[in-house]
């Protein structure tokens, strides 16, 4: 079910809740992020189903439960199916139908519009596919509060162009990986040059609206700080990628997730802190809303 992917679901989904500015109850509360996370493993189920021939030719994903053979595709379907209900199901009782439909509308389009309509038919998949992982913040929202906010967007929207940057670096020293599977990720379909460009655009645009919620007032100095200074490394990161040759080699022979050829250490380097980035600014978020450390800037905090 893919554990990384399930833990950044809840830390992201825990952040949204933490912050939105209603009490929750702690049980319910509990309940409804377990439901969220059986929604992150329903629907990373249902997409290994469907990506068992991709993820077989993919080195990095060989060793999956489904290419591997420890799992048959129609158990993983089975499975993802079951689990999806479930957790809609539990989300509705424990939190609210908005939410619940949130977690719905999110597993569907996480394993139907991206995985079996977009990942292999435009470069821009993970673009639009990315709003799937998006949603968790704002789903934690609407578990506190019912309603989705404009807080709510923004922190949607944070993840949302924080996607393109993180996934196209992977892909960039990983495009001859891509290319074995015949999946057109931006460096397959439009080259290397123009994925590099592409990340340095939308690492700007990102840099820029993580600094959303400080004028909103959801964000204070500690979010902030981690805002401008993970900011501005993730920017010379992106800057350093645009400078440099990554992925004008590609190999379909590598496969663990950080082996690197030298010329593209710069895309393995912004892959590693983009996800750092995500975790600090969230973390930044908890810590003022859950321990008493928020410190509104003047003028602009509620």
């Amino acid at each position: 079910m893919k554990p990384r992917v399930m833990t950044l679901v809840v830390f992201t989904a825990f952040s949204g809740l933490i912050a939105a500015p209603v009490d929750v109850d702690p049980f319910l509360a509990l309940i409804s992020i377990f439901a969220l996370a059986v929604g992150a493993g329903a629907a990373g189920a249902l997409n290994m189903a469907f990506d068992a021939d991709i993820d077989a030719t993919m080195k990095r994903t060989q060793k999956r439960p489904v290419p591997r053979g420890a799992v048959t595709p129609a158990d993983a379907y089975g499975l993802g199916v079951v689990a999806s209900i479930l957790a809609v199901l539990t989300m509705a009782l424990a939190a609210n139908y908005l939410a619940a439909g949130l977690l719905a509308f999110s597993i569907f389009f996480y394993a139907v519009i991206y995985t079996m309509i977009l990942k292999r038919s435009t470069p821009q998949n993970i673009v639009i596919g990315g709003a799937a992982g998006a949603f968790p913040p704002m789903i934690g929202w609407v578990i506190a509060t019912g309603e989705i906010s404009l807080d709510a967007v923004i922190l949607f929207m944070i993840i949302f162009l924080w996607t393109p940057p993180h996934s196209w670096a992977l892909a960039l020293y990983k495009s001859g990986d891509y290319q074995a599977a015949n999946v057109p990720m931006m460096p397959v379909a439009k080259g290397a040059k123009s994925t590099r460009l592409q990340i340095l655009l939308y690492s700007i645009v990102l840099v820029i609206f993580a600094g959303a919620p400080v004028l909103t007032g959801l964000g204070g100095i500690a979010y902030a700080a981690t805002s401008l200074g993970g900011g501005a490394l993730f920017l010379l990161l992106a800057i350093r990628i645009f400078n440099s040759r990554a992925g004008e080699a590609g190999s379909a022979e590598d496969g663990a997730l950080y082996a690197v050829r030298a010329g593209d250490k710069a895309a393995r380097d912004l892959f590693a802190y983009s996800i750092g980035y995500l975790t600090f600014l969230f973390t930044a978020l908890i810590a003022e809303h859950a321990f008493g450390m928020y410190w509104a800037l003047p003028g602009l905090g509620a």
